[in-house]
């Protein structure tokens, strides 16, 4: 899988056009989808400008380049699909703004205990989420901003483990 990813990285960043970025786009892979997020250039505003006025520049520095790149960002994500077999889905960061364009919202079918589903229940029931499906994912989303540095690791060492995998004996 890293070598795939490796590959899924080049192949976008040679593929997108230099100038919709300020940088190379960061390209998130799973199973089902590849989401690519770029940084754009910021707005030139006045230095007294408000938090609001700043929030709105870079709102709309994202808007604009969203209806800008639609249809060369669809026609790059049909090739990726086909080449790569899953989804492409496209955000874009401009100063404190970030949103997603696309994006895949994958049922994933868990098994949980009393214990477990009374957590979903009481996060429902107190209003924080409204279904067991939107707790899970406040819990998982909760998870990821709390042990990002852990995640971090955690995915590293099973890059290396993947790697090792790869120079072992062919399973038939």
């Amino acid at each position: 899988m890293p070598e795939l990813n490796d590959q899924i990285d080049g192949w976008f960043t040679g593929r997108i056009p230099g100038d919709w970025f300020t940088s190379s786009p960061q390209i998130t892979t799973d199973r089902d989808e590849i989401l690519v997020m770029g940084t754009l250039a910021a707005p030139e505003l006045p230095g007294d400008a408000s938090g609001e006025t700043k929030r709105a520049a870079y709102d709309g520095r994202i808007d604009s380049f969203r209806e800008n790149t639609r249809e060369a960002r669809m026609r790059i994500a049909e090739e990726a699909e086909t080449l790569f077999r899953r989804k492409v889905s496209w955000g874009a960061r401009c100063g404190e703004a970030g949103k997603l364009f696309t994006h895949l919202s994958v049922p994933i079918m868990t098994r949980l205990r009393v214990q477990e589903r009374t957590v979903l229940d009481t996060l429902v029931d107190a209003g924080v989420a409204r279904t067991r499906s939107d707790a899970l994912a406040w819990c998982v989303r909760l998870i990821a901003s709390k042990e990002d540095e852990w995640l971090r690791d955690l995915r590293k060492a099973f890059e290396e483990v993947e790697k090792v995998r790869s120079k072992g004996p062919a399973i038939v």
